[in-house]
């Protein structure tokens, strides 16, 4: 009888061990996998994973037009977007910020932003901040490299677009740039997480 006991809460053990495995490792899938999102453009269009049909990945970058930091990036996002576009590697810049809390971030400024800067690549309202609660962004500018795997959009990449913003002249890691060449040739990204540096996304 005894002998009996301990074998079974030897298999509860088990069972429960395998239960908590399971459960991180969805969690841990489940925050690496990206969910199709179509959000309005300063273009006049709305814009979708799904519009890309023969992407292999996507550069999305959350930013905003208040934050001193994301101030400094456009002209590299701009050159990110001529880089991979070819390659099948779009390039989609999110504003998930609260107009009503950083009125610089409203609609209409993001489309005067847009022609003045003369981005190429689309630049997306985030109204209901649903986007960035997916993507786990917390700062702008917070740049992820998302790739095709199993028709899923994983993570591949989290972080800052680069080592340093003010001095762009400067730069000796170009994070996202090292990241996508890395994936374009089949090898692991070596550095999948940076911490970023910029305004917080403050959340509804």
């Amino acid at each position: 009888m005894r002998l009996l006991i301990i074998s079974l809460l030897f298999l509860n053990n088990i069972s429960f061990s395998q239960n908590l495995l399971d459960t991180v490792l969805d969690t841990d899938s489940t925050k690496n996998t990206i969910n199709d999102f179509r959000l309005k453009s300063t273009f006049g269009n709305e814009v979708s994973l799904s519009d890309y049909p023969e992407a292999r990945g996507f550069i999305i970058i959350f930013t905003s037009n208040h934050c001193p930091f994301a101030k400094l990036y456009p002209a590299r996002f701009n050159e990110l977007y001529e880089t991979y576009l070819p390659l099948q590697i779009p390039l989609l810049a999110i504003r998930s910020t609260q107009p009503e809390l950083m009125p610089d971030d409203a609609f209409e400024k993001m489309i005067r932003l847009s022609k003045q800067q003369h981005l190429k690549y689309p630049f997306l309202a985030d109204d209901k901040q649903e986007v960035a609660k997916n993507f786990h962004a917390d700062k702008t500018p917070h740049a992820f490299v998302i790739w095709k795997e199993n028709n899923q959009w994983v993570i591949k990449y989290s972080g800052a677009i680069d080592d340093n913003g003010a001095e762009p002249e400067k730069v000796t890691h170009s994070y996202v740039k090292e990241a996508i060449d890395a994936l374009l040739a089949g090898k692991e990204v070596a550095i999948p997480e940076t911490k970023t540096v910029g305004c917080q996304i403050k959340f509804r």
